[in-house]
């Protein structure tokens, strides 16, 4: 398998709805990306895309670890009441045999079992279809950064779930803090979306994988809350340091893309 321009541009669209994703507005992106190319025509493109992915983990890691830190240091270990509580109430009226069932399908999904699968066969698929490994690297990354961020979270902040008596079994007795379901579903499902979308010609099937991926991970951070496994701001903690995590993953791919024209 080369690593030539033509291997990847001819797999790839360039453009995601009008945007040129090779295209660098600012001037520390013009500056990133001709550090990168410059990195890319010393070691190689794939190899500066993994330095890249590792570099982006790194800072993504840090700033998890001082975001969590922070929120130890300024709540007790339910959390913030003011928000959590009310929600958790709120979940409870919503419940449903149905809804309940359904929110654990989708726990079970994207759970520690169902997200690993689906990452490796995802990235398989991928990488096959477009006779690349640049989908596995991105894949692997985006997944192994989110476990890190969620390991290093819990470990921080130690954080009690919702009491039993108002959560759905079947029960769960790790730190709730923060949501791993969510940030892995954010980050693996934004990643997916990312790539299928550069794969696709026509704006229409590019705005409908991004919004699918949209719901998906709207919809894995509110079962949480739903089932009671975990408090409101955990989940949006996943939201958002996924979402971090997610953009310096597709950055590291932009600048891949672009060291490659």
């Amino acid at each position: 398998m080369t690593d030539s321009p033509s291997d990847e541009q001819g797999d790839y669209q360039r453009y995601v709805g009008h945007r040129d994703v090779t295209e660098w507005r600012s001037a520390p992106g013009r500056r990133l990306r001709k550090r990168q190319q410059q990195l890319a025509e010393r070691f190689g493109a794939r190899r500066t895309l993994v330095v890249t992915l590792i570099a982006g983990g790194t800072v993504a890691t840090l700033m998890t670890f001082l975001a969590a830190l922070t929120y130890d240091a300024v709540t007790d270990r339910d959390g913030i009441a003011s928000l959590d509580k009310p929600a958790l109430r709120r979940a409870k009226r919503l419940r449903s045999p149905a809804l309940d069932t359904a929110a654990a399908g989708i726990a079970y999904v994207f759970g520690p079992i169902g997200m690993p699968a689906m990452t490796i066969a995802s990235a398989a698929a991928l990488s096959a279809r477009h006779k690349q490994i640049s989908p596995a690297v991105l894949l692997t990354a985006a997944g192994a950064g989110s476990l890190i961020m969620t390991v290093r979270g819990k470990g921080i902040v130690h954080r009690n779930r919702p009491r039993r008596r108002d959560a759905v079994p079947p029960y769960e007795t790790s730190p709730s803090f923060p949501s791993g379901h969510t940030l892995n579903a954010t980050t693996i499902a934004g990643t997916l979306a990312y790539l299928i979308a550069l794969s696709q010609k026509r704006q229409l099937p590019q705005a409908a994988v991004i919004g699918g991926a949209g719901v998906v991970v709207t919809g894995v951070g509110l079962s949480r809350v739903l089932l009671g496994a975990h408090w409101l701001t955990d989940v949006m903690f996943g939201w958002l340091s996924g979402t971090g995590w997610l953009a310096l993953v597709v950055t590291s791919h932009r600048l891949y893309l672009s060291s490659k024209k």
